[in-house]
């Protein structure tokens, strides 16, 4: 799924006109820039693309849900549902912000069960976080149709989807926020950056104004102005800005080779006795950057991987995923901080936040027969003979 496999011309050219100027601050310097604003017009391209007002670029998809948060008035005791499978920043996130994660079950779209979140919702609910996991979409519309009738906001981490799409709507532009990964392993990739789309003006003067230590943005230099709440430094920088703009035009091509590559690996996987595939919204809005299917029961999924290893595919097992699965992130259901007081998991006043690790049998029982493939932009014939004849010898030897 990564970008920095197309990096090339495209990319040396922004750049170099960045460092032609020397102007590595997104803000400031208008006589030295030259006109240029690599991170400004990023934002604005980024925002047409999904088809959003407004477009903020931040210094990573983690502080992205930070800001978002942040945005919306998200603060201490407040508690956000999000789904029990995805990077440990969905959470981190929640608890930065002095507010309690609240964890669903997945379905079979690999994302957050729209029947549990209205399970979950509390009177102390104050926002809800669903992912776009593996690429592809969660039940989005089904989502946003509970948290409205709590009257509740919806920040889409859409960080390991940009691009995708459902009915023609870009991810990300269904919530009141959604907020983007472009990380090294991310089909548009800055190294390290983020982006929140919204089209409410003042959720983006907040966000805004969070995002670079509270400073208003008020004036024709756009750089220490007044300030209305604290915030903090989470800029994205001009080299940065440079790259996105060259990776989001080749990004619908991107998209478009993953899914050819995609389209032959699922074939190939669709004779393997006793397979099945994970649930898609919407397939032609899928950005194909992984190949997530089911096998009969954890036994034969662990076998097939142990086998797929052997011949030289890499196949992931999110059961026993550190970064990404609940059960796993021991950090979090041994309450563990550098904070010598015990914060976020403890407080004064008698917050205790305890996450046993058996709390989502629903997502356990699937996740255990659930293997992913990743999906390149550049995958080559061997690659694909080697799944075939993997597939061919499994069911020779298992099914």
């Amino acid at each position: 799924m990564p970008g920095y496999e197309v990096l090339g011309e495209e990319e040396k050219k922004e750049i170099l006109e960045v460092l032609e100027t020397g102007v590595l601050f997104r803000y400031g310097f208008p006589t030295q820039r030259q006109g240029r604003y690599k991170v400004e017009a990023f934002e604005k391209a980024f925002a047409a693309f999904t088809g959003r007002k407004q477009a903020l670029a931040v210094s990573s998809g983690s502080t992205a849900l930070k800001v978002a948060l942040a945005a919306l008035g998200v603060g201490f005791g407040d508690e956000v549902i999000t789904t029990g499978f995805t990077f440990v920043a969905t959470w981190e996130a929640i608890l930065e912000a002095g507010a309690v994660p609240v964890f669903t079950e997945i379905d079979d779209s690999l994302n957050l069960d729209p029947d549990d979140l209205a399970r979950k919702i509390t009177p102390r609910t104050r926002a809800v976080i669903p992912v776009h996991m593996l690429g592809a979409q969660a039940r989005i519309q089904e989502i946003m149709e509970v948290a409205s009738r709590h009257n509740l906001p919806v920040i889409e981490d859409t960080a390991q989807a940009a691009g995708g799409f459902l009915q023609g709507k870009a991810l990300g532009s269904f919530g009141s926020i959604g907020t983007f990964s472009f990380d090294s392993v991310k089909t548009l990739t800055t190294g390290e950056g983020g982006m929140l789309i919204m089209d409410d003006p003042e959720l983006y003067r907040r966000a805004s104004e969070f995002h670079d230590h509270g400073h208003d943005h008020i004036g024709t230099d756009r750089g220490l102005e007044g300030r209305s709440f604290i915030g903090f430094n989470y800029r994205m920088m001009e080299l940065q800005g440079a790259l996105g703009l060259a990776q989001l035009r080749k990004l619908p091509d991107m998209i478009s080779r993953q899914r050819m590559n995609k389209g032959r690996l699922k074939a190939a996987l669709s004779v393997l006795k006793g397979v099945g595939f994970r649930h898609l919204p919407d397939p032609d809005g899928d950005t194909a950057t992984f190949l997530a299917f089911f096998l009969p029961d954890a036994e034969k999924a662990l076998a097939f991987k142990e086998m797929a290893g052997k011949a030289g595919v890499g196949l992931v097992y999110f059961l026993q995923n550190t970064w990404h699965y609940y059960r796993n992130w021991e950090h979090l259901l041994g309450q563990k901080t550098p904070c010598r007081n015990g914060w976020p998991y403890r407080a004064e006043g008698g917050r205790d936040l305890q996450y046993p690790p058996d709390a989502l049998p629903k997502s356990d029982a699937l996740m255990a027969r659930t293997l992913v493939l990743p999906i390149n932009i550049k995958m080559d014939e061997t690659f694909f003979g080697k799944v075939e004849q993997l597939v061919a010898e499994a069911n020779n030897k298992f099914f």
